[in-house]
């Protein structure tokens, strides 16, 4: 039996298909208080030529900027990848109450692989970590991005 996805992972991954389109990697990622919407992303790392403008960046950035606050307290984070080191890094400095991600990413992952950022003592704050939600629609595009340019 299958459910359907939560709004917020729906249109994480609407925007990592937009993402495909334009040549950068699949990934998409949107903030929410509540039910609500605040922000949302894709990756722009070749677009912007910014290394650091993956997904859950930009839309740290654009929800602190909505919300005239460096602190996301109140704030959840859906993308539809495990976010690397320097997204861990920055959910964790911005007090994001909870994290939602689709693929796990065994690789480049730096939540529940590589660094596990949120389990080091040095972590300030951690927040409320769930996987797999659109896991395999996530993991699809990001097969298919990865073959068509091999």
């Amino acid at each position: 039996m299958s459910f359907p996805l939560p709004p917020p992972m729906r249109r994480a991954l609407d925007l990592a298909a937009e993402a495909a389109a334009d040549g950068e990697v699949p990934v998409g990622a949107v903030v929410t208080i509540g039910d609500e919407i605040i922000a949302e992303a894709r990756n722009a790392m070749r677009g912007s030529v910014d290394p650091t403008a993956h997904a859950e960046m930009v839309a740290i950035r654009a929800a602190a900027a909505k919300l005239g606050a460096s602190r996301l307290d109140d704030c959840t984070l859906w993308v539809t990848l495990e976010p690397c080191a320097m997204c861990a890094a920055a959910l964790a400095i911005s007090r994001v109450k909870a994290l939602r991600f689709a693929a796990e990413d065994p690789k480049g992952g730096g939540v529940v692989h590589g660094p596990r950022i949120f389990a080091q003592p040095t972590c300030h704050h951690a927040p409320e970590v769930l996987g797999g939600i659109g896991e395999a629609e996530a993991a699809a595009q990001l097969r298919e991005f990865f073959a068509a340019r091999r």
